[in-house]
């Protein structure tokens, strides 16, 4: 007679008092992933078992609840994958996504560990990288390109081309003004001036200034009899600047402008310059791009947030901090970005919670108690066994 099974069978049930317990101690932890006790008998050849051990600790990976937080640097993964972190020089995996930038432009969670992806430009083949958002502005970027669609009145009256004049309103049908850039990102007005041509009324002449200068052109449109442009769609203009700035040189697109019987009418006008600018937030998309918006109104994408999976996630060892490393059991990480292959979407203002069903780890509570103190009775029955058996005469 022993007591191997006994205290076998409450080593056990104080483990899974242990797991329960530490499954209720972070039912409120971000990402955190709940786990369950395996148990194993122990034979040892024929006859009564020795009792029992604890055979493993099983990870439940299931994903959590994604609760919106309203604050950019939260992040969830709606589906699989980790987001892949490095800290004390280690690769660790995590589904808390609690960020906060910190002076030196890392994204970085209360623990210190650093978010990691690929900075923009460097495309995905390489080794992910601790992501850094720069604090530099965006430089000044000169206009290259105009496009312009408008509607012509078909019935304004036509004048000889040969007349005109910027500053007499008289020799032209329409005008309309614009802004463009320069490389410097200084602002120039660009005027367009058009002109209906009294010897053929499905031709246009347009000439261009540039901050009330004498302007540039002409550049023909030529209409069908629906009204639709056939003809001199696009121009090349270039201005020589005296504030030190390169020549303005753009392309002015007139594509979908149209001449029909109505009023003129500027339906869009675009371009593709803008002055320099600095940083004055962040956002995250669903895909993972960290995607810088500037004072001049421009955005760029910074970088892109790596995304991890294992083939084994349950391999996963756990190392604290609400993180886990990769093991031979996991296998090695796969790699990828949000939103593509065996990778879930990335939801910014919002936060995974912890996988935890706290009510039914009441009632394992409960069970595993129950467990612990049946084992406890099964060494006072031995014990009074084995007191009635030394207490023979």
């Amino acid at each position: 007679m022993g007591f191997s099974q006994a205290l076998s069978g409450l080593n056990a049930a104080a483990t899974n008092l242990d797991v329960v317990g530490n499954n209720i101690a972070n039912s409120q932890t971000v990402g955190f992933k709940g786990g369950s006790v395996q148990f194993a008998d122990v034979y040892a050849g024929a006859g009564a078992g020795l009792g029992t051990r604890v055979a493993g600790i099983l990870q439940d990976f299931s994903n959590g609840n994604i609760e919106t937080t309203n604050r950019n640097l939260d992040l969830a993964i709606s589906g699989n994958g980790f987001f892949r972190l490095t800290q004390n020089d280690e690769t660790v995996y995590s589904r808390n996504g609690q960020l906060s930038l910190t002076k030196d432009g890392f994204l970085e969670n209360a623990t210190g560990a650093r978010l990691m992806g690929y900075p923009a430009g460097q495309g995905t083949g390489g080794q992910p990288v601790a992501l850094n958002i720069p604090a530099g502005g965006l430089p000044a970027v000169a206009t290259l390109g105009v496009d312009s669609s408008l509607n012509l009145d078909a019935t304004a009256e036509g004048l000889d081309t040969a007349l005109f004049d910027y500053q007499d309103g008289d020799t032209y049908s329409y005008a309309n003004t614009g802004t463009v850039y320069d490389s410097l990102g200084v602002q120039h007005s660009m005027t367009m001036y058009f002109v209906k041509d009294g010897a053929n009324p499905n031709q246009w002449q347009v000439f261009v200034g540039l901050d009330g200068q004498a302007p540039t052109g002409p550049q023909t449109l030529e209409f069908d009899g629906n009204g639709t442009l056939t003809a001199g769609m696009a121009s090349n203009y270039n201005f020589t600047l005296a504030n030190g700035a390169d020549d303005l040189n753009f392309d002015l697109d007139f594509t979908g402008t149209t001449q029909f019987g109505g009023d003129f009418a500027l339906n869009t006008l675009t371009q593709d310059g803008y002055a320099a600018g600095s940083l004055v937030g962040i956002s995250i998309d669903e895909g993972g791009n960290l995607v810088g918006t500037y004072s001049n109104e421009q955005t760029q994408v910074l970088g892109t947030i790596a995304l991890a999976n294992f083939r084994n996630p349950e391999g996963l060892k756990a190392v604290g901090d609400n993180a886990w490393a990769a093991t031979g059991a996991s296998g090695q990480e796969l790699l990828g970005l949000a939103g593509t292959g065996v990778f879930g979407d990335i939801e910014a203002g919002a936060l995974e919670s912890s996988n935890v069903d706290l009510t039914q780890e009441l009632v394992d509570l409960i069970i595993a108690q129950r467990n612990y103190q049946a084992n406890t009775q099964t060494i006072k029955v031995q014990d009074e066994v084995l007191q009635n058996a030394v207490n023979l005469r």
